[in-house]
């Protein structure tokens, strides 16, 4: 009998988006990666998320959309790589035209009534059903694999950090004198609308130190509108809190969330981190809908504004809601829930 080799593949992923999506899209490169071992796999993404590349596992060339005129050499190297198949995540006009650019056999995205009618659904020959409004983000993700034949393939977020990063994590908490377990606080985002008052977080960071005894330690960014906040709830909470923001880097971050025994976060990178690992988090969301991006673990509670305990069923049509309806009270008592339970993850 002779021997079969499977022949060789070689893929395309377009990830435009923020940081968030392309840790949601992992699931679906490591399923690519099991089902096209030996396949050459190459990733488009945003320069604003290149700092998380190093730790997504499977991908042999990365090409950086930087919006400078340099980025037109990538895109002749682009137009050379003679790909099998193109999986355009993002679906917008630059994802579009960069997929026809691709000149893949198979140039697939997901259906859209409104996309039929554009310009841009030229650039594609295969549309896959997946209702990117009715779906979890790791689900659509992982719908457009259907055309390569994966089906049913693990929605685990797959993350892996480099040793660096974790020696980095630990040198700061050495630093800052934390050598037992923590909790991390991340009140920060890029979007000003997600923000929670300060006044609630110092009282849930007073809560903390008082009640359990856990070193309270905050994370962020080095944005002056994330730097503000901080400095507002350190200037509220009567205890003292460890302020690591803007002292890390994307995947030192992860390290630190990790590590943590718990986390307290609105809907932000560091949730998607969490959710890698297991670690128990408190997520509070607002102006977007968790249905499309709540993490999927046991150890995860959600808050939204206009409940009085945790989401417990998801609903694609939910409105916004304000963040200052989430109570401190429900905050806290979701901390309590999750800090009762034994820490049984391993690191």
């Amino acid at each position: 009998m002779g021997v079969f080799f499977l022949p060789f593949v070689n893929i395309l992923l377009l990830q435009l988006k923020r940081i968030g999506d392309l840790i949601l899209t992992t699931p679906a490169i490591a399923a690519l990666r099991e089902k096209f071992p030996d396949a050459s796999v190459s990733l488009v993404v945003s320069a604003t998320v290149k700092e998380l590349i190093p730790a997504i596992a499977g991908i042999d060339k990365v090409f950086e959309v930087r919006g400078k005129t340099d980025d037109a050499l990538d895109w002749i190297a682009l137009s050379l790589g003679k790909y099998d198949y193109c999986l355009d995540f993002t679906r917008n006009d630059r994802s579009a035209f960069l997929t026809f650019l691709s000149g893949a056999r198979q140039r697939i995205t997901a259906d859209h009534p409104l996309l039929r009618m554009k310009l841009r659904a030229r650039s594609y020959n295969e549309f896959v059903d997946a209702p990117v409004g009715l779906l979890h983000t790791i689900d659509y993700h992982l719908a457009l694999l259907k055309p390569l034949g994966i089906e049913n393939a693990s929605r685990a977020i797959q993350l892996n950090l480099p040793e660096a990063t974790v020696t980095r994590a630990d040198e700061l908490l050495r630093a800052a004198g934390v050598e037992a377990d923590f909790v991390c606080f991340h009140p920060g985002s890029a979007r000003p609308e997600k923000f929670w008052e300060p006044v609630r977080w110092a009282e849930v960071i007073d809560y903390c130190a008082r009640e359990t005894g856990f070193k309270c330690v905050l994370t962020g960014g080095r944005s002056a509108m994330e730097q503000s906040q901080i400095g507002a709830i350190k200037k509220t909470a009567k205890s003292d809190v460890i302020d690591l923001s803007g002292k890390t880097n994307l995947l030192a971050l992860a390290a630190l969330v990790r590590k943590a025994r718990l986390l307290v976060t609105v809907d932000s990178a560091p949730m998607h981190f969490a959710a890698a690992w297991d670690t128990p988090q408190v997520v509070l969301f607002g102006p977007t809908n968790p249905f499309h991006w709540h993490p999927r673990s046991e150890c995860a509670l959600v808050l939204l504004g206009g409940m009085d305990r945790p989401v417990t069923e998801f609903d694609p049509k939910q409105r916004a809601t304000s963040m200052n309806q989430i109570s401190t009270k429900a905050v806290i008592d979701a901390m309590e829930a999750l800090l009762s339970a034994p820490a049984a993850r391993a690191l």
